[in-house]
């Protein structure tokens, strides 16, 4: 394993040579970071987390937001430190080296691109569902959903990711003012949702609490722990802000500012949306016919939800949140909030594409890809890497049209803690061997909060389904081959330095 690492003053030298515009504010890093982490996570995967943990998954969203609180003050300090594009994999570069940061970066591809894919899909199925709704017809399956789901091709889903690649290409000021109007959508229909779901929450529909227990012990990943790991998909989305700090006027301030601040919003918002979904019309799992709960994304757990007893539970719902407020009486409003998401859920796509196209950008810049000069290239009238851009936009439309929501989110979830990992560990690294840098926000409490961090990080990451386990292990494996058979020997720091 090679650990040579490049200083972060060469860091900060290189990114002034070819860098991205600064036009992005605290407000706008703020927007950014809600619109990124409010999405599927919170619109789709609440089904996802009943059948995993039934009302426990209140207990998960406890678990993954307190490992994400702790995460993101550790990439607040280094994210002030080291402002350019990047956010982890530039951070791992200057301080484990390297191969850790090559291979932060290709595991920052399943954390965005294969996230980017998920919301495309749980944007399709608030999109099918007004589509039935507004013209009361039936759509088939044949076409938007993917094999895994019962169908072939999930064209809604192809199509919201290839015209938000178009979007992105156009420039990085117009996206996040699109933005930040979809925000105020996505904030409105969760506060709509409160107000109506919270007034009729039933203490009995609480129980059993944990139907499922903490652990699992079959490598399914139910359970509340295993709730945690996939409902963490509902919080990935802030570290997004600190791949946008070369774009960003003040990044010493403003990144952290975007971090905590939007983190802080989403935390709240989905502790009382959750009490709301599980009180209003309960979350116990689908099960056998010996009671052994299912596990979601199987072909038995949509055989089952397609059953008539089954069709009612929160479980099996596309759309739970549009779900809740049917079921209680709402019909009409629950129209208007799958509306709100199906407008607004393309914010997150947005970000997740924004993220992963900086990270493919840096890489490039820094001669760790094959063709980086192509792909590093900014288009003369946008100023946007557009080659890296549409690349991104056609793996994440593929992902999209054939693999189903929890699968897709839980390999983008692998990505992501290890991402995390990463950084807890760097930041901690970074005190010792440079403690006189500046540090414009400092992780408080640091020999606390960076174990603690690396530690939650884990736990989630061998929280998750054994087949997400081995796919990302696969994938890092692949990654290094493409590192040492191209990046090992071009990178800049292979070479006898004048």
């Amino acid at each position: 394993m090679n650990f040579r690492i490049k200083p972060l003053d060469d860091i900060l030298a290189n990114a002034e040579r070819k860098s991205l515009k600064r036009t992005l504010g605290a407000f706008q890093l703020t927007m950014m970071g809600v619109g990124a982490i409010i999405g599927t996570g919170i619109f789709v995967l609440t089904a996802e987390a009943a059948q995993k943990a039934g009302p426990g998954m209140m207990i998960s969203f406890i678990i993954a937001g307190f490992v994400c609180a702790v995460a993101a003050l550790c990439y607040a300090e280094l994210s002030s430190m080291v402002p350019v594009s990047g956010s982890a994999y530039t951070y791992s570069y200057a301080v484990l080296g390297e191969a850790i940061a090559w291979m932060v970066g290709w595991a920052l591809v399943l954390e965005f691109a294969v996230a980017a894919s998920a919301v495309s899909v749980g944007w399709s199925n608030y999109f099918v569902g007004n589509i039935e709704r507004m013209f009361d017809i039936e759509l088939a399956d044949t076409w938007t959903k993917g094999v895994y789901a019962g169908g072939f091709i999930n064209l809604p889903a192809a199509v919201i990711a290839m015209l938000v690649t178009g979007l992105l290409l156009i420039g990085t000021r117009e996206s996040a003012t699109v933005n930040a109007f979809l925000v105020l959508i996505k904030v409105a229909a969760l506060v709509l949702f409160i107000v109506l779901a919270i007034p009729v929450i039933n203490g009995d529909n609480f129980q059993p609490f944990a139907p499922n227990g903490f652990f699992d012990s079959g490598g399914l990943g139910i359970g509340i722990a295993g709730a945690a790991a996939s409902i963490f998909f509902a919080y990935v989305g802030f570290d997004a802000v600190a791949t946008a700090a070369e774009e960003t006027k003040n990044p010493q301030r403003n990144i952290p500012i975007g971090l905590i601040g939007s983190l802080a919003i989403c935390t709240v918002f989905y502790l009382v949306v959750a009490a709301g979904a599980v009180g209003a019309i309960g979350a116990q799992p689908v099960v056998d016919g010996s009671g052994v709960p299912l596990s979601p994304g199987s072909e038995a757990f949509f055989a089952a939800c397609a059953q008539e007893a089954n069709r009612t539970l929160l479980a099996c719902s596309d759309e739970p949140l549009a779900h809740v407020l049917d079921m209680i009486g709402w019909g009409k409003v629950a129209q208007l909030l799958a509306l709100a998401a199906f407008v607004a859920l393309p914010s997150v796509i947005l970000m997740m594409l924004f993220g992963q196209t900086r990270i493919f950008f840096v890489m490039a810049r820094d001669g760790l890809l094959p063709f980086g000069e192509t792909l590093s290239k900014v288009h003369p009238k946008y100023g946007t890497p557009y080659i890296v851009t549409l690349i991104t936009g056609s793996a994440v439309t593929i992902f999209a049209a054939f693999f189903p929501v929890g699968v897709l989110a839980d390999i983008s979830n692998s990505g992501t803690l290890f991402a995390f990992l990463t950084v807890a560990v760097g930041v901690m690294v970074l005190r010792r061997r440079e403690p006189n840098r500046p540090r414009p926000f400092r992780t408080p409490l640091i020999w606390l909060v960076g174990p603690m961090a690396f530690i939650g990080c884990a736990f989630l990451l061998f929280s998750l389904p054994l087949r997400t386990q081995f796919t990302f292990l696969v994938w890092t494996l692949a990654g290094l081959l493409v590192y040492f058979a191209y990046g090992y020997r071009m990178s800049p720091l292979a070479k006898p330095r004048a």
